[in-house]
């Protein structure tokens, strides 16, 4: 179920092909299929990062089950690595925040993910 959801002030040619393509980034960064995943990406011209508009960004990512300390680091990397390729932003222009809301708090089918992953 992870969610990945970018906004950057760096305008794409073709902002479908760069999100299927950073879908299928995310579904192998994070070991999940790519059925399962959502990608959200917003341009916004005015997102300033230390004061300017140079190539930026931000990021969440939401998953359940696979965000701890250390995939998180690898995680990271994995993403930086692709925006700094894709979008030209240096590695000191953007955050991502990792969240895990748990099961109970993650909505699916009417229902929450505690109560899918009971069955």
């Amino acid at each position: 179920m992870p969610s990945l959801e970018l906004t950057t002030n760096v305008k794409v040619d073709d902002p479908k092909a760069f999100a299927l393509e950073f879908s299928k980034l995310g579904a192998a960064t994070l070991g999940k299929p790519e059925g399962y995943i959502t990608v959200s990406v917003t341009y916004n011209p005015t997102l300033t990062f230390a004061g300017t508009f140079d190539p930026a960004f931000t990021m969440t990512v939401v998953s359940l089950d696979n965000l701890n300390d250390s995939a998180n680091e690898g995680y990271s990397k994995k993403f930086f690595d692709f925006f700094k390729e894709k979008l030209a932003v240096p590695g000191d222009r953007g955050y991502i925040t990792f969240m895990d809301p748990g099961r109970g708090f993650l909505g699916h089918q009417g229902t929450t993910f505690a109560t899918i992953f009971a069955k």
